[in-house]
Order: C-alpha cells, then sequence, then structure tokens
C-alpha cells in the first residue's frame, strides 16, 4: 500500500465517532494509505496489528471456505475491517480483505485502538452497536448457506448490495463486482451463479445492464428469498 498524507477525513468511522479533544491524538497516531484495486490488505492467519478505517472505495472482507472463498461483507466508505482479530490474546486476523477498487485508508496501530475505546465512550458504544449488527449478519448468513437454496441466496446477495450501495443513473446496483465475487458473496459456484442468473433474466425479475444489475420486480425476487430447501 501507499502512504499518503496523514490528513483527518469526516467520514471515517474513528475521526467522526472520538471527542474533539482526542482528534490530536488520532491525527498523530493515524496511517493514511492508497490500496490499489486487487491489493491485499490483510491475509488470514496474519498476525493481528491493527485495525482499518475506509475513507472512500470498497474492500471485501472474505475467508477460506473449504477450498473456495466466501465473502462475509464489503467495507465501503465510512466501513471498518480488521476488528474481529481483537481480543486480549496474541491474536491473528480470522479473515482477509482485499481491496475492490482503489480505496482509500485509515490504519491505526492495537494499542492506540483500545487506548481510544478506554477514552471516548461513544467511539465504544457505536462500535459495540457496528459489533451487534455484524453478528447478527453474519449468523443470518450462516444459517442462508446452510438452508437457502441458490436462488435464494442470490437473492438476498442483490438485495443486500442494493441497500448497502444503493442505485446509480441506470437503475442498477451501484458496486463493480466482478461475476467471481458475486458467486462468493452467494456462497456458491461461479457456474450455480452464472445459471440462476440466467434464470432470473428469463423470469423478468431482474436485467443486466453492461456489468451492472437491475432489479425488474422487487416483490417476486423477495419472494424467492423465502425459499428453504
Amino acid at each position: 500500500m501507499k502512504k499518503v498524507n496523514n490528513s483527518l477525513a469526516d467520514n471515517c468511522f474513528l475521526c467522526k465517532n472520538v471527542l474533539k479533544e482526542w482528534l490530536p491524538a488520532v491525527l498523530a497516531n493515524r496511517k493514511n494509505y492508497i490500496a490499489k484495486k486487487g491489493e491485499l490488505i490483510i491475509k488470514e492467519g496474519d498476525p493481528v496489528t491493527g485495525v482499518y478505517f475506509v475513507i472512500e472505495g470498497n474492500v471485501k472482507v472474505h475467508k477460506k471456505w473449504g477450498d473456495k472463498e466466501l465473502i462475509l461483507r464489503f467495507a465501503n466508505n465510512g466501513g471498518i475491517f480488521g476488528h474481529r482479530g481483537i481480543n486480549t490474546q496474541d491474536s491473528l486476523f480470522p479473515i482477509s480483505a482485499t481491496a475492490l477498487e482503489t480505496t482509500s485508508l485509515c490504519y491505526v496501530d492495537i494499542d492506540f485502538f483500545k487506548t481510544t475505546l478506554k477514552v471516548n465512550h461513544d467511539f465504544a458504544y457505536n462500535l459495540l452497536m457496528f459489533y451487534a449488527d455484524e453478528l447478527h449478519t453474519s449468523e443470518k448468513k450462516m444459517r442462508d448457506l446452510a438452508l437457502m437454496p441458490v436462488k435464494s441466496r442470490l437473492a438476498v446477495a442483490l438485495f443486500g448490495l442494493k441497500t448497502q450501495f444503493g442505485i446509480n443513473a441506470d437503475n442498477c446496483i451501484n458496486v463493480n463486482l466482478s461475476r467471481q465475487d458475486l458467486a462468493a458473496f452467494t456462497g456458491a459456484t461461479y457456474e450455480t451463479v452464472f445459471r440462476t442468473i440466467n434464470e432470473l433474466i428469463q423470469e423478468k425479475l431482474i436485467v443486466i445492464k453492461g456489468k451492472g444489475i437491475s432489479i425488474l420486480n422487487e416483490e417476486k425476487l423477495f419472494a424467492s428469498t423465502l425459499e428453504i430447501s
């Protein structure tokens, strides 16, 4: 990663949640980086050194799942990753993180991060709420992987992406994902997801516009998320 100007950012999860009196300490201890598209930022199994905050861009948080990759979530503007490796003992990152586009990052080492938690109650509270939401999402994803057919999981993935990233001027989900990444987020093989996308197109539930996906019939697509294998 390329180190850049060490300035504060309004949308950084860390900067916007700490006390104003703490911002000079943040400025003195943070490091700003630019990660290129496809660059591995965190490798699963490496020792935990610190926590990353996304200023601008998009990062996939993923882990090994048998002989495949499973994307757990995406961290975009204002997001955080690397925090799940923090505990009271020597710890290793349980996930990997890769930039999906050129991404601006803020990084703080683990000791400063823990000190910030002790000093800044609002930051600690908001992080706790983030943890709770993330745990709920992770548990639901594991349930979906166990019980839902691929068609339902793909529908859930598309709704989740639309909620997180919104839509663009072409009414497509506003994130550029390869079909391989979409498959990894769905928890299925590329070939199965490719076939399922074609099924959804034939059923006039979605349409492909270039590299983008637009949802045509949300009601019927949502109905497919209720299917249990």
